[in-house]
Parts: C-alpha cells; structure tokens; sequence
C-alpha cells in the first residue's frame, strides 16, 4: 500500500451536508397548518352564520365545518408521510395550502418525495397509504353529517347560480338511500356543515384516486401495472376532456329544459348578448384537471431533458424521460399479493366514489 507523498496535499473532502433540524423541516408546514385552519374556520363560520364573521367569538362557530375537514386532509397526508418513513424513503411534512375564498377554505395539502421510491410494494403502500386514511376518517363524518342533516324542498331554480349542488357518487347515493331513503322529486338533501366537509373527503379521495402520473392514483396504478400505467396516464389526457365534454353537455340540456342561464354574460360578449346555462358548465372542473395535469407534465418532462442533457447518468437511471417524467421507474419489481389487494380496492374505491360533476350551479 502506497503513501501519500509529505510534499503534497491531500484533496479537500467535502463534508456531507447537514440534514435539516426537526425545527427547521417543521416551522414551515406548521405555520401554514396554522393558516389553514383559520381559514378554514373563517370559511365554516360564514357558512354557520350566513355572513363574514366579526370576531374571533363568532369565528369558532366554524369549528361544525374546519376541524373535521382537517382531520380528513391531516389522516391523508399523515398516512403518506409515516408509511414513507417507514420505508426509509425521504419525504416532505404536509404543506398545506390556505385559501379561505374558496369552498372548502383550503387547496389541500402536498408532499414531496425527494427520492426515487425504489421497489413495488412501497409505491404502492406510500399511494394507497393517503386516500385509505383519509377515507376512514371521511366516512364517520359524512354519515353522522348526512344522518343529522336534513332532507326539504328545493327553492325554485331563478337561473340566477344562487343554489350550489354537491357532486353525487356510487357511495354518496347509497349513504344517502341508506340514511334517507328515496329523496322525493323536487327535494334534496340539506347538507350541514360537518356533511358537507364528509362529502368533500370523498371528493377529495376520488381525485387523488385519478390512475395519473404521480397521483396517489398513478402510484398504485404503476405498482399495479408497471410501465403500462405511463399508456393509462396518456390515455387520461384524452379522457378527461372529453369526459368534460359530456358531462356538461348532458348536465346543460337538462338545465336548458329547466330555462336556467347565467346570472350576466361573459363580460367580453356584452351584457344580454350571450347567456349560457350553467349545466353546460358541470363538467368544466375535469377540463381545468386535465390542463393541470397536462402542464405539470410537459414542465417535468423539460426539466428531466435537461439534467439529462447535462448528466447522462439521468437517463441510465430513470430509463426514457418521456416515461419518466410520467412516472419513474421502479429497482425491484415484486408485488406480494397482498398489496395486489390493496390495489384492486383503490380501483374499486375509484368508481365507488367517481363524481362526473362535482359541483352543479343553479
């Protein structure tokens, strides 16, 4: 064994970088959980008292709405954060996304995984993980919110979009027959605060069930499919806009039959020029998600390209970037039957709670 020679210096060696303090990984997220249930208070307190609440008094009205929303979205996130540590794989808190003009308060939440997930069975754990937990969280809520909601009339239809109409699935329809019964024509279930929070668990579910990319969806879809899962996400392209097509147009005929339009026109076409019933916008949200989904892929697919152009050893890793920037390939190939299991039941899960509308204004 050689020595190095006195009269010349070692190489420098880089110390290995410092991994972030719990504090430091953790400030961020917390804050913005703090955020958001603000937000959410303030959104489930407007919706108790029927106007904008005027102090901090009138704001926990909103705790029927905001605490269990967030016990359905923190369930979904934690499940994929405490399986993937599980596994070892290096992942992100939940950084959730307050936004209280919307609906629900909030956007939701996201994760990043900073490393490839390297083997079947955890892809499919890490995907599954988040819509399972959320949905187990979700159901209570929907049932105690729809048993202790209660089924009237529908205000007559001014064609004026003041009356909103949740999504209905599979699973939300029996819930409903099972609680309820058969709803009369012309009525409606009431949803309380607290159900309509159980209702969006379901939606929320359904969409991160969509086989896509990295959805929780194409995860499962990719431990359950292999590189096939990359045709399914292209496919969906397609799909999801035509689904939008259809959807609007069957929703917009029977809103034309009802004489239901806009409250104005679209402000480029002039006032009482063009007046367009709102059906013929329900399927309009599948459009906007495919947009997304299409727009974060092509950008993926830019960014692998070019650290592959810059380091060949991308592309030995990841295999093609057309399919990477999809999904990235998996190391070990095995799928035990059990989480083939869990696999067939998200799918199920998929179509249970599958809403071609989630919202209809009328």
């Amino acid at each position: 064994m050689s020595e190095p020679s006195p009269d010349r210096a070692a190489p420098p060696v880089s110390a290995p970088p410092v991994p972030p303090s719990a504090w430091e990984e953790w400030k961020l997220p917390l804050g913005l959980l703090a955020l958001t249930f603000l937000s959410t208070f303030y959104t489930g307190a407007t919706m108790e008292l029927g106007r904008t609440p005027g102090s901090l008094l009138e704001l926990g009205a909103g705790w029927v709405f905001a605490v269990p929303l967030m016990a359905i979205l923190l369930a979904h996130e934690l499940g994929h954060y405490v399986v993937g540590r599980r596994h070892g794989i290096d992942i992100s808190p939940p950084y959730f996304i307050p936004l209280p003009v919307t609906l629900l308060g909030t956007l939701g939440a996201v994760i990043s995984i900073r490393e490839r997930i390297r083997s079947r069975n955890a892809l499919l754990d890490v995907g599954a993980a988040g819509p399972i937990a959320g949905l187990v969280v979700a159901l209570p809520i929907l049932v105690y919110g729809l048993a202790t909601s209660e089924v009237g009339p529908l205000p007559e239809a001014t064609g004026e979009g003041t009356l909103i109409m949740e999504g209905h699935s599979i699973l939300y329809e029996l819930l409903l027959l099972g609680l309820h019964g058969p709803i009369p024509e012309g009525h409606d279930i009431m949803l309380s605060s607290t159900a309509l929070a159980g209702w969006a668990g379901l939606l929320v579910t359904m969409i991160n069930l969509v086989p896509f990319g990295q959805l929780d969806g194409g995860h499962v879809a990719y431990a359950l499919l292999g590189r096939r899962q990359h045709r399914v996400s292209r496919a969906l392209l397609v799909i999801l806009p035509l689904l939008a097509v259809v959807s609007s147009v069957a929703f917009g005929l029977v809103a034309s039959a009802r004489g239901e339009t806009l409250a104005a026109s679209p402000p480029l076409f002039g006032q009482g020029w063009l007046r367009i019933p709102w059906g013929w916008m329900a399927g309009m949200h599948w459009l906007i998600w495919a947009v997304l989904l299409g727009v974060m892929t092509r950008v993926g697919r830019k960014r692998l390209r070019e650290l592959a152009a810059e380091h060949p050893a991308v592309e030995e890793e990841l295999g093609p970037v057309d399919e990477a920037a999809l999904h990235p390939p998996v190391d070990d190939d095995r799928l035990s039957g059990g989480r083939r299991a869990i696999g067939v039941l998200c799918a199920v899960l998929f179509v249970l709670l599958f809403m071609p509308s989630w919202l209809r204004i009328r």
